[in-house]
Order: C-alpha cells, then structure tokens, then sequence
C-alpha cells in the first residue's frame, strides 16, 4: 500500500472530522486521552483497537494507566502523518463511542 506523508492543509482537514484528537506540537502525531470507568473497560478498548490496528497494518504508540489510555498515532516510516494514521484514528473513536463509558473526573 502506498502512502504519502500529509500536508498540514490535509492534516487540519483530517483532524476536523475527529472526536477530541489534538495535533501534537511538532505537526509529525495526533494524540488523545480515552477515559473509562474502569480498568476493564479501557483494556476492552485497547484489546479492540489492537484487531484494527493489526488489521491495517499501522501500529499506536500508547500506554494504560487503570481506566486512562494515552494514544499517539504517527507513521514511524514516513516520520510523519499519513492516511493510515486518520483511519486508525477513526477506528479507535469508533470503538470508543461504541463502549458505554461513564467518564471519571
């Protein structure tokens, strides 16, 4: 599969049609916090987003700590951000909405 790294025209565009993702300071990831109610929970997700991941061939950067899941989604081989990225992105948010989560503050 070919894949080009992103301009920042495409990058701002892309972004504008997720859920809570913020482009990271450098402009080369997104990142995002998930929150659950629970550790079970955020391991559910993370079990989910890995089948999607695999399934796409494209692999996060991310840790769980309890009901927290920090997310960065670059693409290590291109340094930069690629079409992979948005819809590995866009599969984790699905994921999410589809979880019935009760957010912790």
């Amino acid at each position: 599969m070919a894949y080009e790294v992103l301009d920042r025209e495409a990058i701002e565009r892309e972004i504008s049609t997720l859920d809570g993702w913020t482009i990271g300071p450098d402009g080369d990831a997104i990142t995002r916090s998930f929150v659950f109610a629970s550790f079970r929970q955020a391991f559910g997700f993370m079990a989910e987003c890995a089948l999607a991941a695999e399934k796409l061939d494209h692999h996060p950067d991310w840790s769980n700590s309890y009901s927290r899941v920090e997310v960065q989604l670059t693409t290590h081989a291109k340094k930069g951000l690629t079409d992979r990225d948005f819809k590995l992105a866009r599969a984790m948010d699905e994921a999410f909405r589809a979880r019935i989560v009760t957010p912790r503050n």
